[in-house]
């Protein structure tokens, strides 16, 4: 999945007056992080223990012992029930370092069976922080540089933050391992969870004291990760960060994919639509929705535009000039911006593609050419054949999908259970004073934005309404912007030091400003984004590209957002698997 390159609010300055904040305050959920003065009970015991490490130290708190020394640390009894290895510890360069200009120690190794996963611990500067982030797709690698709403941030590139991530128990990159139940349960709920054990043990040998707060941060899968761990093992993590969340996992990549594949592909014949229709068609829904100059839909869900309004007349053929759809065009954009529906018109996924969102589309929802395949029928084929069924079927295509209730509920009781985080009962975490971010590009051409603004409605129901739910869980919907990153909107931001503030301040983001980036590094545009279900609306008549143009408005579709959906945001769905005697049991429950 694409990265997001994001630039820090957070400055030196500012980090000194948070870290000095943060110190004053000593009660149950507080952060100590320390600096070179006030970490000096730690700093000074790890000198005794690594004189020749703490030297190198110019601030927070010094290792306790070298990095070839964790490396040969027994720790296979150090988290009973999670089972894990160290293989190898490695001094990584400040310069080698792509998240930050910090040396660190480059952790690498195994929780059993086969969940791979690397952590960089700080050699100098860590602030008693822990950050863990997610993946993309399918998952299976290792990649501890994607922290999707965090990259830039002065906390993590100066080395405030031990970083960890895993590859979710497989190294393919299909969905090939999932015919093993213990690799599917490790997708689908429990890794992160042994991750984060396996890494609190390690950084508190290597610096002799556990991390004071832990983060998780990801997008895509790793926004469906960040929601399981809210939902399933809320204390976890003190601040969650989940972007475009592929909560709604099995729906997600059945329906949702398949309507979409079936719909560019109308009865199984050539793509109707393909990538070189797509400029036209966006500018003809800009048109329609009765877009601003900067072409940005600010408030897409409001717009109700119909393709058929420009259907070709009888002998009219299409031009850049005069963009006009065939009949079988306007029958699939229909059914894109609608969602997957069945027999009864009942939804099959909580969402459906915004208008405005046509320009991300390319490769995923659309093919390059008629006869070429999408993206979508790669996502569908992979969960047909070795994620839903108990037993694989290597033959399934998205062809094969039906859209009614009969088979919905055959789909959706064999894999809700093991892959979705859909529970909007959040008590738990918000008790244990956990903190969420959600955050969405509403061009997403993967994950319907619509599904996010679904379940979070679900969680205001849940838990006690608006109010309550925004103080300790908030949404943030970016205009224009697709699936985690890029698209025509600004899509740069900084999300963790707004959830470092909410969990060590107490400062509830009313705002996060978003930039536009250009290849030199430069800033372009800027805009805020609000809480759902408040948008920026231009009301100064300044310019576009400047965030003080802009101010909160109400946006009265996302208020009042109903779907009739056959599905349902509840708890009580979810399932756990074990081995039992030889035999692999599936029972209810969270963990």
């Amino acid at each position: 999945m694409p990265k997001l390159f994001r630039w820090c609010r957070w400055q030196s300055a500012t980090f000194m007056a948070t870290l000095a904040a943060a110190l004053a305050v000593v009660t149950g959920a507080s952060v100590a992080l320390a600096n070179a003065t006030t970490g000096s009970a730690a700093a000074s015991t790890s000198a005794s223990v690594n004189a020749t490490t703490a030297s190198t130290t110019t601030s927070g708190i010094a290792p306790a012992i070298s990095c070839a020394d964790i490396a040969s640390k027994d720790l296979a009894a150090a988290v009973p029930g999670v089972p894990f290895e160290i293989s190898s510890a490695t001094e990584l360069a400040a310069s080698a370092n792509t998240l930050g200009n910090w040396a660190a120690c480059d952790v690498k190794g195994v929780i059993a069976p086969q969940i791979h996963f690397e952590i960089k611990l700080p050699q100098s500067g860590w602030q008693a922080n822990y950050l863990q982030v997610g993946c993309g797709g399918l998952c299976g690698n290792t990649n501890v540089t994607s922290a999707p709403a965090s990259a830039g941030c002065v906390p993590l590139t100066s080395g405030a933050f031990a970083v960890a991530s895993s590859d979710e128990g497989h190294y393919q990159g299909g969905a090939l391992f999932s015919t093993d139940p213990t690799l599917r349960a490790d997708f689908g709920y429990k890794s992160d969870h042994l991750l984060v054990q396996a890494a609190k043990a390690i950084i508190k040998t290597y610096y002799g004291q556990a991390p004071d707060h832990s983060y998780f941060d990801g997008c895509s899968q790793g926004g469906h990760q960040a929601l399981t761990e809210a939902q399933r093992y809320p204390t976890d993590f003190d601040g969650i960060i989940a972007g475009a969340p592929a909560n709604n996992f099995t729906a997600l990549n059945t329906f949702s994919h398949a309507w979409t594949a079936q719909s560019v592909y109308l009865n199984g014949g050539p793509a109707t639509i393909t990538n070189a229709d797509l400029a036209d068609l966006h500018k003809a829904v800009l048109k329609g929705c009765d877009a601003p100059a900067d072409g940005i839909i600010a408030d897409p869900l409001a717009c109700d535009w119909d393709p058929a309004t420009i259907e070709c007349k009888a002998g009219q053929t299409s031009t850049s000039d005069a963009y006009c759809l065939t009949a079988d065009q306007v029958t699939t954009l229909q059914r894109i911006y609608a969602g997957p529906t069945d027999e009864n018109g009942k939804l099959l996924y909580p969402g459906y593609q915004l208008r405005g969102s046509e320009l991300n589309w390319a490769g995923i929802i659309t093919p390059a050419t008629a006869t070429s395949n999408s993206g979508d029928i790669s996502f569908v084929r992979e969960t047909l054949r070795y994620q839903i069924f108990d037993s694989p079927q290597p033959a399934l295509t998205y062809k094969d999908v039906k859209f009614t209730a009969a088979y919905y509920k055959k789909v959706m009781q064999l894999g809700e259970g093991m892959y979705d985080a859909t529970d909007p009962d959040l008590s738990a975490f918000k008790k244990a004073g956990g903190k969420l971010i959600l955050w969405h590009g509403l061009g997403d051409q993967h994950i319907p934005a619509v599904g996010t603004m679904a379940y979070y409605k679900a969680v205001e129901k849940v838990m006690g309404g608006e109010t309550a739910t925004k103080s300790f869980a908030r949404l943030f919907l970016l205009p224009g912007v697709a699936h985690c990153g890029g698209g025509q909107g600004p899509n740069t931001f900084d999300a963790l030091t707004a959830m470092t503030d909410w969990v060590t301040k107490g400062e509830a983001p009313s705002s996060l400003t978003t930039t536009s980036v250009d290849s030199s590094g430069k800033v372009t545009s800027t805009r805020p984004v609000y809480p759902f279900p408040y948008y920026a609306k231009n009301t100064t008549g300044g310019s576009a590209d400047d965030a003080s143009s802009y101010t909160a408005v109400k946006s009265t579709a996302e208020a009042n957002l109903k779907l009739d959906w056959l599905g349902s945001f509840r708890s009580g769905y979810e399932t756990v698997g074990n081995w039992v005697k030889g035999q692999w049991v599936v029972s209810k429950g969270k963990v």
